[in-house]
């Protein structure tokens, strides 16, 4: 049975990204939505060319998938479980493909 994705597994995607144990790759940049995928993780950011915000939606290979319910408190987005070095690192991948 498939379970629902954690916010802590989509982060460890982004983390492993950051310290570049996994290849990140932008798939398509919009005004304010980049796509992105590490192997096979399918990632939507809001990313506004400077600052990456959050994290909306997330897909896994095995299809299991995390959403953003803007509902929740503070802090159940992945990226605020980045520490300030992971969030930059995030960013600066990002902004290379701009």
């Amino acid at each position: 049975m498939s379970t629902e994705l954690t916010r802590r597994e989509v982060c460890q995607q982004l983390r492993d990204a950051a310290l570049g144990i996994r290849p990140l790759q932008v798939i398509h940049a919009g005004t304010s939505q980049v796509s992105v995928d590490i192997e096979g993780w399918q990632l939507q950011l809001e990313f506004d060319g400077q600052h990456l915000h959050h994290c909306s939606q997330c897909r896994c290979p095995d299809g299991r998938e995390w959403t953003l319910d803007s509902r929740q408190r503070f802090g159940t987005d992945p990226v605020s479980l980045l520490s300030t070095w992971e969030l930059a690192q995030i960013e600066g991948l990002l902004r290379r493909v701009e």
